[in-house]
């Protein structure tokens, strides 16, 4: 009888370590979601920051761009509004499309490409553009991972229990991708 207590106790502590070690996992897998996610939101404050001195550069040229300029100021307005991690996402993909639009009105305008300051803006938002695409990339690498993680057994028999949940990809908008379209 000694022996089949000590092995039904090894059996128990053994089950317990390796649930603790499951949860440590995914808490550990989620924090990581949430430092990805931080990241990239690092970024889009630099980008917003960016884009009203990119704005007023422009503003100083092409005047009768006003359009455009609104719907950047608009798209950046969102994003500062957007409360979640999916609405900001949502709000990223509209900026995304307006920024496009202005570079592709600053084409039509020779002296404002010569701007030394339009140019550095425009050098500066291009890096964290690419700084937010390496990030986006990293976030939705690491939410893999992670939804992964508590879809396999045996994470997947604790998880549920935990609180721990799917999260979503940072897909990019419909349409985002799209060549803006300029007219005169």
């Amino acid at each position: 009888m000694d022996i089949l207590v000590i092995v039904i106790l090894v059996i128990v502590v053994v089950l317990i370590v390796a649930i603790i070690a499951l949860y440590n996992n995914l808490v550990k897998l989620r924090n990581m979601v949430d430092n990805a996610w931080a990241q990239i939101d690092v970024q889009l404050q630099r980008r917003l920051d960016l884009i009203p001195n990119l704005v007023e550069t422009v503003k100083g040229y092409a005047t009768h761009e006003r359009g455009t300029l609104d719907e950047v100021t608009q798209a950046r307005s969102a994003v500062m509004s957007a409360r979640t991690p999916e609405g900001k996402m949502e709000a990223d993909g509209i900026l995304t499309g307006a920024l496009k639009s202005l570079f592709a009105v600053a084409e039509a305008y020779p002296d404002l490409k010569a701007n030394v300051n339009f140019q550095q803006l425009q050098a500066e938002l291009s890096n964290t553009e690419d700084k937010i695409s390496y990030m986006r990339q990293s976030y939705n690498d690491t939410v893999m991972k992670y939804n992964t993680a508590i879809q396999t057994f045996p994470a997947v028999l604790i998880a549920g229990m935990m609180g721990f949940s799917q999260r979503e990809s940072f897909d990019a908008a419909a349409g985002s991708d799209a060549a803006p379209r300029v007219q005169f």
